[in-house]
């Protein structure tokens, strides 16, 4: 499986995540590049999850049936949005109750499209992507409050 390059005009790999996109500003999602989509791809998925959470890992982003694009706007709906652990679909920003926190953004190039509800967790989504992931990549954001 090769991997995908997953980038940011907004930031680069290991460093801050600018204030524009964190509770503590627009609080919108940031662009993504992804870069060498498998020409059997059907659709992506993205998951965005800050393992650095004091009571777990916490979901930010849980997308699917994303088109084979090789960009994901600002502030954007990309594909179909599932449950996040903000209690809501969508986007949630960083917000870290405390320090420089870590935020992933795990792309999946697929070979189908899935049909899931938008009450579908990160969890679910996980299972429902086996065996159907055909590369996949990932970026890595920090944000601390200021």
């Amino acid at each position: 499986m090769d991997p995908l390059k997953i980038s940011s005009p907004a930031f680069r790999s290991g460093e801050f995540i600018p204030g524009k996109f964190t509770c503590q500003g627009q609080d919108v999602n940031p662009p993504i590049q992804i870069e060498g989509i498998p020409q059997e791809t059907k659709s992506l998925a993205l998951i965005v999850d800050d393992p650095d959470a004091p009571g777990g890992t916490w979901v930010h982003w849980v997308v699917w049936n994303i088109p084979m694009i090789e960009s994901i706007s600002e502030n954007s709906v990309p594909g179909e949005e599932g449950w996040n652990d903000f209690r809501r679909t969508g986007w949630g920003g960083p917000c870290p109750p405390s320090g420089a926190h870590r935020y992933f953004f795990k792309v999946f190039a697929l070979d189908t499209t899935l049909k899931l509800p938008t009450t579908t967790t990160k969890r679910q989504l996980e299972d429902a992507m086996k065996g159907h992931v055909l590369a996949k990549g990932e970026l890595i954001g920090k944000y601390k409050k200021l």
